[in-house]
């Protein structure tokens, strides 16, 4: 009995081909940490974190070679990484940035999961889903023992259940009222798009410090200051509820200007930064119930896809942004089509 094989769908060849360009970008960021960590405990993190990219690369090749389809071309150590240049960043930061980056890596990999059809695609990405639960797991450890991960706000524990009663509790616009207080869930989605815009506005500032190019030096200023301004908005909506963000330290980045990597990983990173941040303030703002709150999500995001934009722009023009597998141009093919003698 011939067996049959199923080929892959548009999602499953869209997720390997995202996925594939990710790892090798993290795999450059990490192969980087590991050449100037010094604390053995953030080392063992960051080497874990390496290990997975690195076998993750090797699945995915293996399913573009069988599948016979081009593999991305991706980021690499001969093209996209500088061993030589010296320290950018702290080690309390490559702990929080793994930390953090395996957050987004769980949203994508349950996402993965969920587009996928094909037994092997969907157990890649179940297996790939709790390998970076165990990342988050292990790194917020040592981030806790070290004093360096950032709780949540604490509030009073409710004392009974209770429904909403009056749809002033959805309103939030008229200055001349006052708001509601903030419930759980708004506090949550304020306090992670503060945690990801310090962590963006970080990034950036070590890619202008250290990008040759100074368009690509003032794109990332900007990306720093719209972050900058993002925390300013969630920040005083939280004080203006009498709750004090916790942050942490601001040592992280130092005076080195010798770039570790290039200017296309690093406008990649960015906008890959950028999706993360747009994804979760659509979900903030779905989540959320005062208006104010809803409207402030979706002016953000408006401001974060005309920054992304720009950087598109810039990336096309110095031919740094591969395409994504497509379909066949109907029209084109039309035109190309061998006459008939």
């Amino acid at each position: 009995m011939t067996e049959h094989h199923t080929k892959l769908t548009a999602s499953e060849i869209a997720s390997i081909w995202t996925s594939y360009t990710q790892d090798s970008m993290s795999k450059c960021v990490l192969g980087y940490f590991l050449e100037h960590v010094e604390d053995e405990e953030i080392r063992s993190i960051v080497q874990f974190s390496y290990d997975l990219s690195s076998t993750h690369i090797e699945k995915l090749t293996t399913i573009f070679q069988e599948e016979q389809i081009p593999t991305p071309t991706g980021f690499t150590y001969d093209d996209d990484v500088n061993m030589n240049a010296p320290r950018l960043y702290t080690d309390p930061f490559m702990l929080t940035y793994i930390n953090h980056m395996a957050k987004i890596g769980m949203l994508g990999y349950s996402g993965f999961v969920s587009m996928s059809a094909r037994d092997d695609i969907r157990a890649y990405y179940r297996e790939g889903l709790n390998e970076t639960s165990e990342l988050y797991e292990r790194s917020s450890k040592i981030a806790l023992s070290k004093g360096l991960f950032v709780r949540a706000p604490y509030i009073a524990y409710p004392s009974k259940t209770d429904y909403i009663d009056n749809k002033k509790y959805l309103s939030g616009l008229n200055p001349f009222s006052n708001k509601r207080p903030l419930n759980a869930v708004e506090i949550s989605h304020l306090f992670l798009n503060i945690q990801t815009n310090i962590m963006g506005a970080k990034l950036a500032i070590s890619f202008a410090q250290t990008s040759p190019r100074e368009k690509i030096q003032q794109w990332m200023l900007r990306g720093r200051d719209i972050s900058k301004k993002h925390v300013q908005v969630f920040t005083q909506t939280l004080l203006g509820n009498d709750i004090q963000p916790p942050v942490s330290s601001d040592v992280a980045i130092t005076d080195s200007t010798t770039p570790p990597f290039s200017d296309k990983l690093t406008m990649f990173h960015m906008a890959f930064m950028s999706a993360a941040g747009t994804g979760n303030y659509a979900t903030a703002a779905a989540a959320s119930q005062r208006s104010d709150l809803i409207l402030n999500y979706e002016r953000q995001s408006l401001e974060i896809a005309q920054y992304t934009k720009d950087g598109a722009d810039l990336m096309i023009s110095n031919a740094w942004m591969e395409q994504p597998p497509t379909t066949k141009d109907k029209d084109q093919l039309t035109k190309k089509k061998d006459t008939m003698e």
